[in-house]
């Protein structure tokens, strides 16, 4: 049995101004970010981890860079974890896509949803499927990794090993620094937990 542990990014400007970064460069953690960062990786110090992947936008690799540190490991990033390529919906406010017809396909049948230029949620969800059945082909079976990712792509992640029907996948919450766990093993797979937080202190 291989535990996946699915973390989302840290917090950033996009997500605290309600912007869609999708998978814009340049988008950094804040403040408030690096600081739950720095909290999973010293919540995550003395796990017997034997990898750190991520997608390679800079707020993930941000985000697992304390993890790795903490470990004396590297980074690895890995593009199967990449965040939804949301095409025209990027670097748009969630306040201008309430406005668009596809606003309510996304929210209420997200199986038939593709983004204008982009992908479909359905792709999205076969793409973390294959590259988390990928990665646990690559360990052994009682190794514990680490894979730092997006929203969405978690939930759909979540949603599939829970067998749950992709329109109700929008139900599912993963807060940024979230951790959501997976246990997998030999034709079986168990959803542990879903947007875990590790408390912090902010000034």
């Amino acid at each position: 049995m291989i535990t996946i542990l699915l973390i989302r990014h840290g917090e950033n400007e996009y997500v605290a101004k309600g912007r869609l970064a999708g998978r814009l460069p340049g988008v950094h953690l804040n403040e408030n970010g690096v600081k739950q960062a720095q909290a999973l990786a010293e919540a995550l110090t003395n796990a017997p981890i034997k990898a750190v992947y991520a997608s390679p936008l800079e707020r993930t690799i941000e985000t697992s860079r304390p993890i790795a540190d903490a470990l004396g490991m590297k980074v690895i990033p890995e593009p199967g974890l990449l965040e939804v390529d949301f095409g025209d919906w990027q670097d748009k406010t969630l306040k201008q896509l309430r406005r668009r017809k596809l606003w309510q396909t996304v929210q209420n049948s997200p199986s038939l949803a593709r983004f204008p230029k982009g992908e479909s949620f359905a792709n999205a969800q076969n793409r973390i499927v294959e590259t988390i059945e990928s990665l646990v082909e690559k360990h052994n079976p009682e190794d514990l990794i680490v894979c730092v990712s997006h929203s969405d792509i978690i939930k759909l992640a979540a949603a599939y090993y829970l067998g749950l029907h992709m329109d109700l996948f929008q139900r599912l919450v993963v807060a940024p620094a979230s951790t959501t766990t997976l246990h997998i093993g030999e034709g079986w797979a168990r959803v542990v937990n879903i947007n875990h937080k590790i408390k912090i202190d902010f000034p």
